[in-house]
């Protein structure tokens, strides 16, 4: 069993111990103030350095549950640290402090949603760039969003003391904790926030809820055990709320506006995009009608039916679609059958025929882009499909039309 010197003092960055086993890259000592993921907390990192030798780094941190064995996994060799010699443990100041302050800025968020709101926190998990609690409810309203976040930052505000104890499980009910960990053990550490919060935690937190900082919550999701709220604290709320503002700064440059005009303006472009789109496609259904007159004028006369072969080198699938319909439409009540194809930024072929002629679209798109080897497919009477470039999609309407009864 690992002695563990954070769980009595956060700050504790140097401490001195002995190599207990080398098990490949992994170390084990007597005692550590390196935190092992776990609890939603991720691990700490930093260095092991024995007295004459290199130092190596500790890139990762994690606990055997079964022998309550702190593992520092580390970079390279760790032949140097013989069992049995005296090594000090340097933690990764920087990274420990901003872990900190998201763990502890988690227990207030979580204590400031069960107060408010009633919601309990089913889980925690720190990430990289943000954190998240998964909370005990359906769904979450603005509303209590707000209030929540409002609460845990004037928690923070008012700096009061966070203190660690020990308890009984039996005493810990007593004390009226707001979470005990399934897994039940002999003694209990429980972190209180003076007059707020008490709950069993094995992570580092602050001193004070000062030392947090703030808690900025940033979105919610539905997940399959509640809803996930995402949050960050302290120093990477602050790198957050400047990153946003540097966004929405460079998003009111370009609409000539402020940040807080930003969604307005944008709205209004979408509403004119749309506009736009509407009247985009009306016109290319014009020149689609107007097309399709056209080609049946010069289409091949197969007797019960025209064929029209056309390529579009600059054309879009979209209007491939759209011009087959047409085609079907103008060609009533004699029928067509119309081979198409396009060029523009994807090379693509459109069959279809009237209802009722004999020939089956899908199945001749299927033989097409099996040559062609790429993917397509429909029905009977309209089929469409890929192709590798323009050469490609006008050999294949060639072969096609060779097929067509």
């Amino acid at each position: 069993m690992t002695e563990r010197l954070y769980y009595t003092d956060s700050f504790l960055h140097e401490f001195e111990a002995r190599v207990v086993a080398i098990r490949s890259d992994a170390v084990t000592l007597d005692r550590s103030a390196f935190y092992p993921t776990s609890g939603g907390q991720v691990f700490d990192t930093g260095w092991l350095e024995a007295s004459g030798s290199a130092r190596v780094r500790v890139r990762e941190v994690t606990e055997d549950v079964a022998t309550a064995e702190v593992l520092h996994l580390v970079e390279g060799s760790a032949q140097s640290l013989a069992p049995g010699s005296l090594v000090r443990g340097t933690i990764n100041a920087e990274r420990r402090f901003d872990h900190m302050q998201q763990h502890s800025g988690q227990h207030v968020l979580s204590a400031a949603f069960e107060k408010g709101s009633g919601f309990a926190t089913v889980s925690f998990h720190m990430g990289e760039e943000s954190c998240t609690i998964d909370l005990a409810t359906d769904s979450v309203t603005e509303k209590q969003l707000e209030a929540a976040e409002l609460l845990a930052n004037q928690i923070i505000a008012e700096d009061r003391p966070v203190e660690i104890r020990f308890a009984t499980p039996e005493e810990a009910r007593k004390l009226g904790v707001r979470k005990i960990p399934p897994t039940l053990r002999d003694k209990l550490r429980l972190i209180g926030v003076l007059d707020f919060d008490l709950t069993a935690c094995g992570g580092t937190h602050v001193h004070s809820t000062g030392q947090i900082g703030s808690v900025l919550l940033r979105k919610t999701e539905k997940v399959k055990q509640g809803v996930r709220v995402e949050f960050v604290c302290g120093l990477r709320a602050v790198r957050t709320a400047r990153r946003d503002f540097a966004t929405l700064s460079e998003a009111a440059a370009v609409f000539s506006t402020h940040i807080h005009e930003v969604p307005r303006q944008l709205r209004k472009s979408l509403d004119e995009i749309k506009s736009a789109q509407k009247a985009q496609h009306r016109l290319l259904e014009e020149i689609a009608e107007l097309e399709a007159q056209r080609v049946l004028q010069s289409a091949q006369d197969r007797g019960e039916h025209s064929l029209v072969v056309q390529f579009f080198p600059d054309r879009e699938l979209p209007y491939l679609k759209m011009l087959a319909q047409k085609l079907m439409k103008a060609s009533s009540p004699r029928g067509a059958v119309a081979l198409l194809g396009c060029g523009g930024s994807q090379p693509s072929l459109v069959f279809a025929q009237s209802p009722g002629l004999a020939n089956d679209m899908g199945a001749l798109m299927k033989r097409a882009v099996e040559q062609l080897g790429t993917r397509g497919g429909g029905n009977r009477d309209m089929a469409q499909g890929g192709a590798p470039d323009s050469d490609g999609a006008r050999q294949a309407l060639q072969q096609t039309a060779s097929a067509i009864a």
